[in-house]
């Protein structure tokens, strides 16, 4: 049996595996068209192209998850010690 590197679970991918903007929306659970215009925006992940196709990688992908969980934490200051 052939098996596609869809089916294996994001979180047991290889960090240099690559991802199409296709992949990245079914990942995030979003439709290609956001993905694209958080590209366009430059707010999405980073991508680059091979040829005339765009990627990403699944470490680059992980990294800007963590960005965007991190950025959504409200900034709570440290009490004063006394």
């Amino acid at each position: 049996m052939h098996s596609n590197t869809n089916d294996v679970p994001f979180h047991a991918r290889h960090e240099d595996e690559l991802l199409t903007l296709d992949d990245v929306a079914e990942i995030l659970m979003t439709s290609p068209n956001t993905v694209r215009w958080w590209r366009q925006k430059g707010t999405g992940p980073e991508f680059f192209t091979i040829g005339r196709r765009l990627y990403t990688t699944v470490g680059d992908l992980r990294a800007w998850i963590r960005q965007q969980r991190l950025a959504s934490k409200p900034n709570l200051r440290r009490p004063k010690a006394m």
